[in-house]
């Protein structure tokens, strides 16, 4: 057994509980610039949005469950890129497709559609991958992951916020986008600090493995975009859809899949490492393509 299978991070309940309300209010946040039109929308571009939608709950976490049979990562490592393949698109991705000239309308469209498809489909599809693979089953089997449960969590998280926004957008308009815009780069700041914190209270561990997970989340994240990206290119959509399903599907929610690994899995050391990891690196990745895509779009334009 690898040493990452039986680390575990520390992570005190209030931290846990603090975790749990920033994530709420980010969601939130989001939330109050959404509107029932971002759903309509998804009419209007069918085969961008269903690209989109399958790109991100089906593609990726196949694609992830094929590159870590390829790898063969510690078994918790696995764990936290099946649950981080398992997750909504990230907070971020709308400003990323907008710095990209990509379809910001999209984007938001997509978020939208995400956030509600990961109430069901979060630990649907973790439980799905996780089981079909020899080494994350038997770490389920031994951690006996109660499905239910992790459906109430998500939909706590992020159902009760997202549904809370977009009341207070629909019935408090004026109200709603006064507070959009604190609402949301605050959580986002308060968010990222937290993460730091936590990388800082779990140092020593982190400068014992993280060494095991930094190509691994490469990889992974670029495997991510990669599958976003090629989908929508075969299938021939406008460039600014490619690029906007490229970041839909490579810039993903780790925030939430870090609360699920600390609630259920007590802080697993390699799905922690993953899951925090990713948080930061996406940001690096998502920002050095959109800069490179926005620099090209302005170029031929």
């Amino acid at each position: 057994m690898n040493v990452l299978d039986t680390v575990r991070l520390n992570f005190s309940p209030e931290s846990l509980w603090g975790l749990n309300v920033i994530l709420a209010l980010l969601m939130f946040g989001i939330s109050l610039e959404l509107k029932v039109d971002d759903f309509v929308k998804l009419k209007e571009q069918p085969r961008s949005a269903v690209t989109g939608l399958v790109s991100q709950f089906l593609l990726l976490p196949f694609a992830t469950f094929l590159l870590v049979v390829l790898i063969r990562p510690a078994p918790s490592i696995a764990l936290g890129m099946m649950m981080v393949a398992a997750c909504p698109g990230g907070n971020i991705s709308n400003f990323l497709t907008h710095f990209a000239k990509g379809n910001t309308a999209l984007s938001v469209s997509l978020t939208a559609a995400g956030t509600v498809l990961c109430i069901a489909l979060t630990p649907l599809n973790f439980s799905w991958w996780a089981g079909v693979y020899g080494p994350t089953a038997s770490m389920l089997k031994e951690i006996s992951i109660d499905g239910g449960a992790m459906f109430q969590s998500i939909l706590t998280l992020a159902g009760i916020p997202l549904a809370a926004g977009m009341l207070m957008a629909h019935y408090f308009p004026t109200l709603a986008a006064t507070l959009a815009k604190g609402v949301k780069p605050l959580s986002i700041l308060v968010f990222l600090a937290f993460v730091l914190a936590a990388f800082f209270n779990n140092r020593m561990h982190f400068m014992q493995h993280i060494h095991h997970v930094i190509v691994i989340v490469f990889l992974h994240n670029a495997l991510a975009l990669a599958t976003g990206y090629g989908v929508s290119r075969a299938l021939a959509l406008p460039q600014a859809d490619q690029r906007t399903i490229a970041i839909e599907t490579g810039i993903q929610n780790s925030g939430l899949g870090l609360i699920l690994i600390f609630r259920f899995f007590d802080g697993l050391g390699g799905m922690a490492l993953v899951a925090a990891w990713w948080g930061i690196w996406h940001i690096v990745s998502g920002l050095a393509l959109a800069w490179w895509w926005g620099r090209t779009a302005r170029a031929t334009a």
